[in-house]
Parts: structure tokens; sequence; C-alpha cells
């Protein structure tokens, strides 16, 4: 199997699998609505949506999420042409494929920060789930669509000793991002990344 086939596969597989999964609890979840993977209370399908900064930042209303989605396409471009130069170098296969993972997840969430405003209805959390091409339009204009998160590991949770300065009586939650298939593949650039330059070194 060719290097650039490899790449190929890997871009589409997590494009496919993020987009099919979000589409999913789009157009069967409430927001706001969860239940346990296999049955686990610590492990859950959580459906919320953000506007497509981590942690569900956000910055200069709608302007400032125009901008968001203009640099995020053009990052994605720039990345895409630095990837097929990469190839042309033949450069180390590890390398290859964790810009392959960035650039997928990267890719996976601009489709729901552009295009599902348009294609989806609202979700609500009174139960009113998403309708894929509703008659009467979605929910927002193209570039203002938001991202579909849902995997939420909230792995430990209660409450700091007394004892403790400024916190003794607050509860705590460790792992509370939510977050999606997408942001897991550019996650998993990030570390092959980091284990290409450690054997570099």
């Amino acid at each position: 199997m060719t290097r650039k086939l490899t790449l190929f596969l890997i871009l589409l597989s997590v494009l496919l699998l993020d987009q099919a999964l979000k589409f999913w609890v789009k157009t069967n979840m409430f927001y706001g609505e969860e239940f346990g993977i296999l049955g686990a209370d610590r492990a859950l399908i959580h459906f919320v949506e953000n506007n497509g900064m981590a942690f569900g930042l956000s910055f200069g209303g709608r302007e400032g999420k125009l901008i968001l989605s203009l640099f995020r396409i053009l990052a994605v471009v720039l990345l895409g042409y630095y990837l097929v130069d990469l190839l042309r170098q033949r450069v180390s296969g590890l390398l290859l494929a964790a810009f392959t993972f960035i650039e997928a997840g990267a890719l996976g969430n601009i489709i729901d920060s552009v295009f599902y405003g348009v294609l989806f209805s609202e979700s609500r959390p009174n139960g009113q789930i998403a309708e894929f091409l509703p008659a009467g339009g979605g929910y927002e204009s193209l570039f203002f669509g938001r991202v579909v998160d849902m995997f939420y590991f909230p792995l430990v949770y209660g409450v700091y000793p007394d004892w403790l300065p400024l916190v003794g009586g607050n509860s705590f939650l460790f792992f509370r991002p939510i977050f999606n298939v997408a942001d897991v593949s550019i996650s998993v650039g990030v570390v092959l990344l980091l284990v290409y330059y450690y054997r570099r070194d």
C-alpha cells in the first residue's frame, strides 16, 4: 500500500466516523441528553454543541465566529499543502501520519462549523431533536454552525476537604471536557508529533 493511499484512508476513516457519529447524535438526541456507554456511569455520550473553540469558548460575537471559521479553513488549506510537500520530501511515515490525523480532525470540526447551521434545525434541551434538511431552513447561516460534541468521561468527582485553603468544601470533577472524534484525531496527531521529535532527538 502506497503512502498516499494510507494517508488518504486515515483521513477518510476519521472524517466518516466523526461525521457519522455527529449525524446520529444530532438527529437522535436532544440537547443535553446523555446515556452511559455500555451502561457505564463514568463513560457517557452527552450531547452538547459549541461555537468551535476549545472547551466551548467564544469571542467577538458573530464577527468573531466568522473570523474563526475563515481562519480554520485557511489553516486546513495551508496544512494540506504542507502535507503534500512532506510527501514529496519522503519524510518519516510517523510525521506524515501525525499531520494527517491533525488535518482530518480539523476538517471534521470545520464541516460542523461551516455547514451544520444550514443542514440541521435547532437542537433544544426540551426534547426537541434536530431535523436534517428541514423544510423551514437550518438554525443558522453558512459559517455559523456549531460543533457537535458527545464524549464525556467524568472519571472522578467529589468534594475537596474542608482544611484545604480556598477550595475546601467545594465540589470537584476530574476530566470535565466533552469532545468528539475530530478532537481525538487532533490529539492523536499531536501525540505522534511528540513521539516523532522525541525519537529524532
